[in-house]
C-alpha cells in the first residue's frame, strides 16, 4: 500500500513536471504575404506540438490591406490560442498591426513601444487618402467596421478601435491598457508567460480554454527555406533587378543565338521575378509599361528613328518603374537609385 501511495505521489510529480509548449513567432517588418505564410506555419506547428499557444513578437509598421484581412481571419480562426506581444522596447504596431493585435486571444505590449495609426492608406493601387468620394468613403468604412466587430469579439475598447482607423491615433503600452486595448504590459516573453498563467480565453467554436503557461517550455519558429527565400524575394528592389535581368538576358541570347549562358540567367531570373509578382501587389500597368520600354528600345537598334525610339523607351520604363508596384506608404517601394541604375544600364545597353 505504501509502495502504491509513494508511485502514485512520483507519477502526480513527473505530470506537473511535463512542461507545457509556446510556439514563439518573432516577426519585424511590414506585413505582406511571407508574414502569413510563417502564421500559418507557426499555427500548424503549434498543433503538431500540441503547445499552448502561438506568441506571435510583433514589430511593424504596417502592410497590405489584403493580407492583413487574411492574417486575421487566421488569427480569429484558429484551434490554438493566439497572443499577439508588441515587443521588445521600441518596437510598434501599426495600421495593420493594430488588426493583428485586436484580433488576437491576448494581447500585450512591452514598456516603450506604442500602437495605433491604422488609417487605411492602399487599396488596389491608390491610397485611400486620395480616393474622393465614394469610393473613399467605402474603403474607410470597410476598415472601420472589420476592426470594430474584431474589437467587440475580443471585448475591447471598440470606440477606440474606431478611433484609431478614423483619425489614425496611436497610444503608449500604458495608456493602451488603460484604455482595455490589451491585457498586459510586459518586459519580455517570459514574463508575459507568466502573468498569463491560468487566463481563459474564448475560441472561435464557443469554449473557453484556459492558458496554461507554468513550466513552458518555449519554442522558436524557425523559419524554413522556402520562407527566407520568399523573404528575400519579397522586397520590390529585388524583383525589379531580377525583371530588368530576365529581360537584358533573354534579348542577349536571342541577339547572339547560341550564347547559352545569358538566356539560362535571363530565364531564371524571370522566374524569380515571377515568384515575387506572387507574393508583392503588381500593377500590370507597369509591367506593360516596362515591356513596352524593352520594345521601344529594340525598335531603336533595328530603326532608324534618331533617339525618338530611346526617348521614348526612357520615360515608359520610368513610369513603368514607378508604378510596378502597388505598395502603401508603410512598406518601401523600390529604391529610387536602383531605378536609376537599371534604366542608365539598359540605355546603354541597347545604346552601345
Amino acid at each position: 500500500m505504501r509502495f502504491l501511495t509513494i508511485l502514485l505521489v512520483i507519477l502526480t510529480l513527473a505530470a506537473t513536471a511535463v512542461a507545457s509548449k509556446v510556439i514563439v513567432l518573432p516577426y519585424k517588418g511590414a506585413i505582406g504575404p511571407v508574414a502569413q505564410l510563417q502564421l500559418q506555419r507557426a499555427i500548424e506547428q503549434a498543433k503538431e506540438e500540441l503547445a499552448e499557444a502561438v506568441v506571435i513578437e510583433l514589430d511593424t509598421p504596417g502592410g497590405l490591406l489584403s493580407t492583413t484581412r487574411a492574417m486575421v481571419k487566421d488569427i480569429l480562426n484558429s484551434p490554438v490560442p493566439i497572443i499577439v506581444f508588441v515587443a521588445p522596447s521600441g518596437a510598434h504596431a501599426g495600421s495593420a498591426g493594430v488588426f493583428l493585435t485586436m484580433s488576437a486571444h491576448v494581447a500585450a505590449m512591452a514598456p516603450g513601444t506604442n500602437i495605433g495609426a491604422a488609417h487605411p492608406v492602399n487599396l488596389g493601387g491608390g491610397k485611400a487618402d486620395s480616393i474622393a468620394g465614394p469610393m473613399g468613403d467605402k474603403v474607410l468604412n470597410d476598415a472601420v467596421a472589420q476592426i470594430k466587430t474584431i474589437a467587440a469579439q475580443r471585448e475591447r475598447n471598440v470606440e477606440w478601435a474606431e478611433r484609431a482607423v478614423r483619425q489614425s491615433v496611436s497610444i503608449t503600452e500604458t495608456e493602451a491598457e488603460s484604455l482595455n486595448v490589451i491585457n498586459t504590459i510586459a518586459y519580455n516573453t517570459v514574463e508575459l508567460l507568466r502573468k498569463i498563467d491560468g487566463k481563459s480565453v474564448k475560441m472561435t467554436n464557443g469554449a473557453v480554454r484556459i492558458i496554461t503557461t507554468h513550466n513552458t517550455k518555449i519554442i522558436h519558429h524557425e523559419p524554413g527555406v522556402t520562407d527566407e527565400l520568399l523573404n528575400f524575394l519579397a522586397d520590390p528592389n529585388v524583383a525589379y533587378i531580377f525583371f530588368a535581368l530576365g529581360f537584358y538576358g533573354l534579348l542577349f541570347e536571342l541577339q547572339n543565338p547560341g550564347a547559352i549562358w545569358p538566356g539560362v540567367i535571363g530565364g531564371l531570373s524571370l522566374i524569380f521575378a515571377f515568384m515575387s509578382f506572387q507574393v508583392l501587389p503588381v500593377n500590370l500597368a507597369g509591367v506593360m509599361l516596362i515591356i513596352i520600354a524593352f520594345v521601344l528600345f529594340i525598335l531603336e537598334v533595328k530603326i532608324i528613328s534618331k533617339g525618338a525610339f530611346t526617348v521614348g523607351g526612357i520615360v515608359a520604363l520610368i513610369t513603368g518603374s514607378l508604378l510596378l508596384f502597388d505598395l502603401p506608404d508603410d512598406m518601401p517601394g523600390i529604391n529610387w537609385a536602383v531605378i536609376a541604375g537599371v534604366v542608365v544600364s539598359t540605355v546603354l545597353f541597347f545604346v552601345f
